[in-house]
């Protein structure tokens, strides 16, 4: 495909925004024991965590099939990318805001440990999308929020990073992306190598600040951004074969799948970076080429619910305790695929609402005027 040439938009991919949102959602479902039913499902739900490495895959990938082959002006790319994801992130933090205050200072909630002893700067990182640089406060304020601020790094090097990517080879490029997988589970293997003799068990209820670095630390997660990067480099080089979307996609299940049946034994830190990113570069390259198969990912319902899958990560979590807790027994409600199908419904229209009238209006009105070529949208990082 030639680097210069305007691109399609890719609506079957902005539908595999919504299922990765939605496998992050599961997580914090499966957290409050709502979910039940096989054993499978609940192991694929323990790992939603995972779905934030697919969209720093995903996002790697889109940006260099936007902007590949074109002469970026830095503050308009900025512009751009701050009017894509600002907006929607400043509802969801005054949404969350009492929730924040009081889990703080109130309800002494331990990922807001950080915020209960430093609240003004926490409040500051957050607003200024600088908290997982400091990761004690990356979970302050909205939780989930953090992967803003590594995407809003990402964002930060990329237009330098896609200078540098232009000029490797494909054997260069096709090098990335097993030696990003390496590096993006040193960290986490090294860090439970050192742990001292007799430590606990790292789990996701660990808020100690050795593993939050591990799981936030933006130059941590950076491999599976240039591993998506990498990936999209590739897409545009080659010919365009949907033949090859069948065993790559074929591949990327294989590869999630087995992670998800490792994750019973793997250690949680390892399978939380980076450790499902050449699986998830296979699904959206596959995925990508658009075989006819798939087709039915560019149905507009579930176009429209990608486009809103961003919203739905940034407010999700704000419903699903109320709903799923019994305020009255202290017990868990709404267990069940009834209930998470009427949770499911009810998210799909906030975050439908407020894509329609608050996200796509104020991108509109704060991106930069020249920028007005039809382009795809480059995706939005979600999700602990």
């Amino acid at each position: 495909m030639d680097l210069e040439v305007a691109r399609p938009r890719l609506p079957a991919i902005t539908s595999l925004r919504f299922f990765a949102a939605f496998h992050v959602a599961l997580f914090h479902i499966d957290a409050m024991g709502a979910i039940t039913g096989p054993p499978w499902l609940k192991t694929f739900a323990g790992i939603g965590y995972v779905g934030v490495s697919f969209f720093f895959v995903l996002s790697g990938f889109i940006l260099v099939y936007t902007y590949a082959g074109r002469n970026i002006v830095l503050r308009e790319f900025w512009q751009t990318r701050f009017a894509r994801i600002y907006p929607a992130y400043l509802f969801s933090l005054l949404l969350s805001f009492p929730f924040f205050y009081f889990g703080a200072m109130k309800m002494h909630v331990p990922f807001f440990a950080f915020a209960e002893q430093h609240f003004t700067l926490a409040a500051v990182l957050v607003l200024l999308l600088l908290q997982a640089w400091v990761p004690p406060a990356a979970l302050a304020w909205n939780s989930v929020a953090w992967s803003l601020s590594v995407e809003a790094f990402f964002y930060t090097i990329f237009p330098f990073a896609l200078t540098r990517f232009s000029k490797l080879s494909r054997t260069a490029l096709w090098t990335i992306i097993p030696a990003c997988w390496v590096a993006g589970m040193v960290v986490s293997i090294g860090y439970l190598a050192m742990r001292p003799s007799g430590a606990a068990y790292v789990s996701s209820a660990d808020w100690s600040s050795g593993v939050q670095f591990v799981k936030f630390f933006p130059l941590v997660r950076l491999p599976e951004f240039l591993m998506g990067m990498a990936c999209g480099f590739l897409f545009l080089r080659s010919e365009w074969n949907p033949k090859l979307a069948l065993p790559l996609v074929g591949v990327g299940l294989l590869g999630v799948a087995a992670v998800t049946a490792a994750s019973k034994f793997v250690p949680y830190l390892v399978v939380h970076t980076a450790m499902s990113g050449p699986a998830f570069a296979a699904l959206v390259y596959g995925i990508a080429l658009e075989p006819k198969w798939a087709a039915w990912l560019n149905n507009r319902l579930l176009v429209m619910f990608g486009n809103a899958s961003y919203s739905f990560y940034l407010l999700h979590t704000m419903f699903v305790w109320p709903f799923f807790h019994d305020f009255r027994t202290q017990a868990v409600r709404n267990q069940g695929f009834i209930g998470i199908g009427l949770w499911l419904f009810m998210m799909l229209i906030i975050s439908s609402l407020v894509y329609r009238f608050i996200e796509e209006p104020a991108r509109r009105k704060l991106r930069p005027k020249r920028d007005t070529k039809p382009m795809p949208t480059p995706a939005a990082a979600i999700a602990d």
